[in-house]
């Protein structure tokens, strides 16, 4: 395949460079000033209006009732999952395409990373296969009092003496599966749906009699981690109501989706809780920095507390009450963040006309497909993507685009993959192997060239 036409094309979105990145900030704006006002105020570190400032601009531009700044996204994704419940071994859902502090902010809550595959066409969590592994492998009991999700796999075989009641999402008993005990009761409490979205009352959760079953024995499913790959929006709506009939609270990784929307809403507030990350490479940059979002009222408070090494407000005391992280983002990151924030319309502008130039271009390409923003959303094509027909030409545009100066990038190898995690709980994964397989992401920063040649 010849890939000299895409070279030259990627040379003439930036024009004059000798080395194109992947993705560099862009700084046109306040950046310097604001640093500087913070510099000469001396309040540096974790306390100074920047930060204040910086909160209240991401709540207004995501629509969430609660932004806490961390000092990075693994910071805001540590503590959402502790916030939502995460413990020692557990499960945690999640998927395969994506980076590792995903899954590196799973393990640090002592619980593991569970694989489940992802939609071809938005490259995050599929909803059709996290809904189909969810029933046959995970049921529902009572546990210290309240309805939990376990991981009891291949339910729809062997059940033995277990007892079931299929409960439709409606709360409804359904087809009674698994064998009748003499004398047991099934317990057959309506499913609590958590913003529930599209139910389908064909979709049916076992829920199970503790009595016949271990559950202490089990692993509890306690969270589900769907991400927004490459800006791009998963169905997340699908994704909140499957999960809301299993009692899964939905934390999701918003890490590279700032300016992406799915149906309406901005990524990181249709679950329990979602964040943002400001790296370096990020659409917009706090340098390192994180973002926890919440529409919950004691989630929101807790999320401040515990992530402000959860000291009690005294005029002179020390007093902590719990064991809390110094997870605050610093003054002057939240100064450089605050100038971004003005810059971020701007920027989402200019990346949205590359990934159409993009997209014009790769149209005459019936061997490369890009990647577009799914339907019904607003992706901020933070990282522009395209499939190659096979492994073998990946390799080789990576290695043309190297010689040619051109910073790109495959897909980041598959977490199941990782030593670490590769003895993970993991459902089949067709879609990710062989994205991960035949993708490549391209130059994305927001700084292109304008019509008159220069390099804006």
């Amino acid at each position: 395949m010849n890939f000299q036409p895409i070279i030259d094309f990627i040379h003439s979105l930036y024009p004059g460079r000798e080395t194109i990145p992947l993705q560099e900030p862009f700084f046109g704006g306040n950046e310097k000033k604001y640093l500087l006002d913070c510099i000469d105020s001396t309040y540096v570190s974790s306390v100074g209006k920047y930060v204040d400032r910086f909160e209240d601009m991401i709540r207004e531009f995501t629509g969430a009732k609660y932004a806490v700044a961390t000092v990075n996204g693994t910071a805001a994704l540590h503590a959402a999952l502790l916030l939502a419940g995460v413990q020692r071994n557990d499960l945690v859902i999640t998927q395969p395409l994506t980076f590792i502090a995903t899954c590196n902010a799973i393990a640090y809550c002592g619980a593991e990373p569970l694989f489940i595959d992802v939609d071809r066409k938005t490259l995050g969590l599929s909803a059709d296969a996290l809904e189909a592994w969810l029933a046959n492998n995970a049921v529902l009991s009572e546990f210290d009092g309240t309805l939990q999700c376990f991981y009891l796999p291949q339910m729809g075989t062997n059940e033995g003496a277990r007892i079931f009641t299929n409960v439709n999402s409606q709360g409804s008993e359904g087809e009674r599966v698994g064998r009748q005990t003499k004398g047991a009761e099934p317990i057959t409490k309506p499913v609590n749906q958590n913003k529930p979205s599209q139910p389908s009352s064909e979709s049916f959760v076992r829920i199970c009699d503790p009595s016949f079953v271990n559950i202490s024995g089990l692993k509890r499913i306690s969270a589900c981690v769907p991400m927004h790959t490459f800006g791009h929006p998963c169905e997340i709506d699908r994704i909140v109501e499957i999960c809301g009939r299993y009692h899964i609270p939905v934390v999701e990784d918003s890490a590279e989706s700032i300016g992406s929307y799915y149906k309406g809403r901005h990524t990181g507030t249709s679950g329990l809780l979602g964040i943002l990350s400001f790296n370096g490479n990020k659409t917009i940059t706090t340098g390192g920095g994180g973002m926890i979002l919440t529409n919950e009222d004691d989630l929101g408070r807790l999320a401040k507390h515990v992530t402000t090494t959860a000291k009690v407000p005294h005029a002179w005391e020390f007093l902590h009450d719990m064991t809390g992280f110094n997870y605050r983002l610093p003054n002057v990151n939240a100064a450089l963040g605050c100038a971004q924030m003005e810059m971020l319309p701007q920027i989402l502008r200019r990346k949205r006309e590359i990934a159409q130039r993009y997209h014009t271009f790769f149209a005459k390409d019936s061997e490369m497909t890009l990647i577009s923003e799914p339907d019904h959303a607003i992706s901020n094509y933070w990282l522009n993507a395209i499939l190659l027909p096979n492994s073998e030409l990946r390799d080789g545009f990576l290695e043309e685009s190297k010689r040619s100066g051109i910073m790109s990038r495959p897909a980041w190898t598959l977490m199941n993959k990782l030593n670490m995690y590769s003895s993970c709980l993991a459902g089949e994964l067709p879609s990710a192997m062989d994205i991960a397989s035949r993708l490549v992401n391209l130059p994305s920063s927001p700084g292109w060239a304008a019509p008159d040649g220069a390099y804006a």
